[in-house]
């Protein structure tokens, strides 16, 4: 995958590409990460079994990863305008969309709001509702941001105790690798700013009445739920909020991946996600 940035909608957009000079007839599938997540979140997923059969690109969302911070406009629309304009420079006509959370919300909009550009639409733990401690359950994974830790050793020791990760995958190490900013004196600072993120959810994420436009979408979608315990002993996305959404949805069905919300990313989560967008957009 080769690092590039692109200047789209007024910023700077980093995303990873597989591009080469023999796959411009390849399906393209758009990878979209969650909330403070970045391009690097579904590297496990690409490595189990791609094997150049699709040309693949992976972007950080503004505010996150290597793309540009600006102060404000973090709602969807912003987001969106960000992706499309990305794809038109590239001369890109369709995609498959793979949006994990926040990166599935942007995909439901994006098939709603631009129809044309998108073919299918895999959702992964995206739904209109999740969880109702979801705040809480969140804090955890948002309370990295704003902090800056002593070196990337303790900050991935703190990574390792969150009750989320029940496991540990080598694959982790580039994702979190790319969630921080490497300061001179050998600390480490989250890149996603707690007050962007915020604005992210507030104007993006709960800003949209999902309940009433999403049965606009039209496209084949998969939802793929992962149920297993996220935090204070729940899942993230319970089975049954899942397929509530799923039903909402016209063109949809619910398939189910082992892990929970972060970690069905990575080891047998992961194979089984690549297993079923292969499946799903031959």
């Amino acid at each position: 995958m080769q690092s590039k940035l692109i200047h789209t909608n007024g910023i700077q957009l980093h995303y990873l590409d597989s591009a080469s000079d023999n796959n411009d007839q390849l399906e393209i599938v758009l990878f979209i990460h969650g909330l403070t997540a970045n391009a690097h979140a579904f590297d496990a997923i690409i490595q189990n079994g791609f094997d150049h059969q699709y040309r693949i690109l992976s972007v950080d969302l503004r505010g996150r990863g290597l793309s540009e911070q600006p102060d404000n406009g973090y709602t969807m629309l912003d987001h969106a305008k960000d992706i499309v304009g990305m794809l038109q420079q590239l001369n890109i006509k369709s995609i498959h969309i793979v949006g994990h959370s926040f990166g599935g919300f942007l995909g439901i909009y994006l098939a709603i709001y631009y129809p044309t550009i998108v073919k299918k639409l895999l959702l992964l733990d995206a739904a209109v509702q999740m969880h109702p401690n979801t705040k809480e359950m969140l804090g955890p994974a948002l309370g990295r941001l704003g902090k800056t830790f002593d070196s990337f050793d303790s900050y991935i020791n703190k990574v390792k105790q969150a009750p989320y990760l029940s496991f540990w995958d080598e694959a982790m190490l580039s994702y979190y690798h790319a969630d921080v900013f490497h300061n001179a004196n050998g600390t480490v600072t989250p890149r996603s700013k707690p007050e962007h993120m915020m604005e992210a959810v507030l104007k993006g994420s709960l800003g949209m009445p999902w309940g009433e436009i999403i049965g606009l979408c039209q496209k084949e979608t998969i939802l793929i739920n992962a149920p297993g315990i996220y935090h204070l002993g729940a899942a993230l996305l319970p089975e049954e909020l899942a397929k509530e959404t799923v039903n909402m949805l016209p063109n949809a069905k619910y398939q189910q991946v082992n892990g929970n919300h972060q970690t069905m990313l990575y080891g047998e989560g992961a194979k089984q996600i690549a297993a079923m967008i292969q499946s799903f957009i031959k």
